[in-house]
């Protein structure tokens, strides 16, 4: 029995990436179809024990060895805009192979390949220049000089990435008809994102493990907190809704980005009585509070072409969700999620939203009944699994496709989330100073941005630079 061995290079955790959690969650349904190897970052230690203990799990430097000695029937790079993907970028170019194409926009992270690995920041100006002209160098000497803007989106900089791929692997029709424009002869397959069906979670437990009021109306976003998740029109309604009278609350539930000054915005709209703003939390405490939200804010303009796992958990939760109505998330079905339009009338819509959703919790439970049924039916594990596979075998030509194994390597279906402990008081809005970030502010917020960017201990050269400048 001739059983198909892929090569798999992703991060997992403890990689700071959204796609760890992607590719621990996929890989054992990937498994009942082929042998995988996985290939992860070099001196990283997966902390998923199901993954050594069911698959090899190899550093990337051995791939280019181990595909001579054996040759792999398939080759499967993870690309992200994120630093965690540098090795597999790395990788990528050296021996080609199907590339899954997560975000569109990978501006920030060639921004942060030049200047890390190459150690030639020019190395990225050039390229701006090159394919985007006049406007291409302008926008690379803002970014050399920090000065991040909405128009960076405008320049996806994914072009080498797709002319270093043998195939494309994406999540949504957004990014496939880009993809297709940039380049028409390259083979790309859509295959759904999949996500566990989380249990339910009973609301006035979690909240009470959380410390929070019964009867309170809560709205709540998730996930890293910076100036693209609409933070500051939602801020704005939340002001409108309480000057109504309702008690509403705004729980913001992610670490927050240190370029993005969000207590001064709550301090100036002075809503600091009605915001809690808790930082990353476990996962106990965060499927809690997925399930004391009445109504889930999760906008995000402009896109970077991504589709949301974290949007797709919170449907699979049941929990009413408002989204922008931009790239694939525009494609969400009607009556799935409420889709707020960006520009002019974002404003408006989201209040129109909250002030229907809150006021007729029938209307807000059914919406959420139709994600949770959405998320069931369209974006399940084993779907997404036999997509890759129907794929590979295409692009790779294999002679069967087959299930060898009749159940998924290990279980992935988080478990219920017990609420049987004391109750907790909820997060504080503005987190207590510990003594060492009092001696000095800028060290915590250089520190802050570091791990943002997945700089780790190992980057000796680039902690010294740093050290020295602050010096």
């Amino acid at each position: 029995m001739n059983i198909p061995r892929i090569a798999y290079c992703s991060p997992v955790n403890p990689a700071p990436s959204g796609i760890s959690d992607y590719s621990e969650e996929l890989l054992p349904y990937l498994g009942q179809y082929a042998d995988v190897t996985l290939f992860v970052e070099d001196g990283l230690k997966p902390v998923n024990p199901a993954l050594p203990r069911h698959l090899e799990v190899l550093p990337i430097r051995r791939l280019e060895r181990e595909a001579r000695r054996r040759p792999f029937d398939a080759l499967v790079y993870h690309m992200g805009n994120s630093p965690a993907h540098a090795a597999i970028w790395r990788q990528a170019r050296r021996l080609p192979g199907v590339i899954v194409l997560h975000d569109l926009v990978l501006h920030h992270f060639m921004l942060w390949y030049a200047a890390n690995v190459g150690r030639d920041i020019q190395q990225y100006v050039r390229a701006m220049e090159a394919r985007y002209g006049d406007a291409g160098a302008h926008m690379a000497q803002l970014m050399i000089r920090s000065r991040f803007t909405d128009a960076a989106f405008d320049f996806p900089l994914c072009e080498p990435v797709l002319a270093a791929a043998r195939g494309l692997i994406v999540h949504s029709r957004y990014v496939q008809e880009h993809v297709a424009a940039l380049r028409p002869d390259l083979p790309v397959a859509i295959v759904p994102m999949g996500v566990p069906l989380p249990p339910p979670v009973e609301r006035a437990a979690a909240r009470a493990f959380l410390g929070l009021p019964p009867d309170a109306l809560l709205l709540a976003s998730f996930g890293h907190i910076n100036a693209w998740k609409r933070v500051e029109p939602t801020l704005r309604v939340l002001g409108d809704l309480r000057a109504q009278g309702l008690d509403v609350r705004y729980l913001l539930v992610g670490s927050v980005s240190p370029n993005y000054d969000l207590m001064s915005l709550i301090e100036r709209l002075r809503l600091g009585d009605a915001v809690i703003v808790t930082g990353h939390v476990p996962r106990e405490q965060f499927e809690a509070y997925v399930a004391v939200a009445d109504l889930c804010v999760n906008l995000r303009y402009p896109t970077g072409g991504e589709t949301s796992a974290s949007l797709l958990r919170l449907l699979g939760a049941g929990r009413p969700t408002l989204v922008s109505a931009v790239g694939s998330f525009a494609e969400l079905p009607a009556g799935v999620v409420a889709q707020v339009d960006p520009g002019p009338a974002e404003y408006a819509q989201i209040l129109a939203y909250c002030e229907l959703l809150l006021g007729q919790p029938d209307l807000a439970q059914a919406l959420g009944a139709r994600a949770r049924a959405y998320v069931a039916t369209e974006h399940t594990l084993e779907a997404s699994a036999l997509g890759y596979i129907h794929t590979l075998a295409c692009w790779y030509r294999w002679p069967v496709i087959q299930r060898y194994r009749p159940t998924p390597l290990w279980d992935v279906i988080p478990e219920s989330v017990d609420l049987s402990g004391a109750p907790t008081s909820a997060a504080p809005r503005h987190p207590h100073p510990r003594a060492e970030d009092e001696v000095n502010p800028l060290i915590r917020r250089v520190a802050t941005a570091m791990a943002e960017l997945g700089l780790t201990e190992d980057d000796q050269v680039v902690l010294a630079s740093i050290a020295q400048r602050i010096g």
